[in-house]
């Protein structure tokens, strides 16, 4: 059978990875968070006492980093377990600098691109339907409102037992926003063949509903199923 690549984009805390992961399981998908990739990166880059923002730095750091995604969603960078750190504070606050660099997008793509060769994917990030896989079977554009987004990323470190305040929160995910749309290299935006998802009054479960429907009336329509 051939192999499947679905593609979901959108912008930061919409939602795209618990989706992803959710729909990926009940396909039998494998899942590809992109977004722990650039979270690597910035934490190594951090973890050396390099400034995120300063490119020239970060991307001479590029060829040391090795990164591997764990089915049990461990992630690995240089070997270390770093799938706590890469959620903390600091890392959000600079995840979007890192990834509009260039050099460290075209490291990151092609190891996205090698790990979707062989198997069928559910891929979330940014730009994942206009440039890592441009020729997706299913590209989905997960949106929802600055507000919602805030609540939710609010709501997810309360959980986890990182202090945070709403306010804070949202305007840190208007500025990532601007810096995801802005930025020279793939930023973000919808493929012009994506299928726009708002779930802004949406639950988890109706929202992975709603992207199954999407995936299953496409690969229907592409004669995969």
């Amino acid at each position: 059978m051939k192999r499947i690549a679905i593609a979901i984009d959108g912008p930061a805390a919409a939602g795209k990875s618990t989706i992803a992961k959710i729909v990926a399981k009940k396909l039998g998908y494998v899942y590809i968070d992109t977004g722990a990739m650039y979270r690597s990166v910035t934490w190594y880059a951090l973890h050396q006492g390099v400034d995120c923002q300063d490119e020239k730095k970060v991307c001479a750091l590029v060829p040391d980093i090795h990164i591997e995604l764990k089915e049990n969603g461990m992630v690995l960078c240089n070997h270390q377990d770093v799938t706590k750190e890469i959620r903390l504070d600091d890392v959000t606050k600079n995840v979007s600098y890192i990834a509009s660099y260039r050099d460290v997008r075209l490291a990151m793509v092609d190891l996205q691109r090698k790990m979707a060769e062989s198997v069928s994917v559910v891929m979330d990030g940014r730009d994942i339907g206009t440039y890592v896989l441009p020729n997706a079977e299913v590209k989905i554009f997960q949106v929802a409102t600055v507000h919602e987004r805030a609540k939710r990323r609010y709501l997810e470190n309360l959980e986890k037992g990182i202090a945070c305040n709403l306010e804070e929160i949202e305007q840190d995910l208007i500025r990532r926003d601007n810096i995801d749309s802005s930025r020279a290299f793939a930023p973000l935006r919808p493929a012009e063949d994506s299928i726009l998802l708002d779930t802004s009054n949406m639950s988890i479960n109706e929202v992975v509903k709603a992207v199954i429907s999407i995936i299953e009336k496409k690969l229907g329509e592409l004669e995969w199923v």
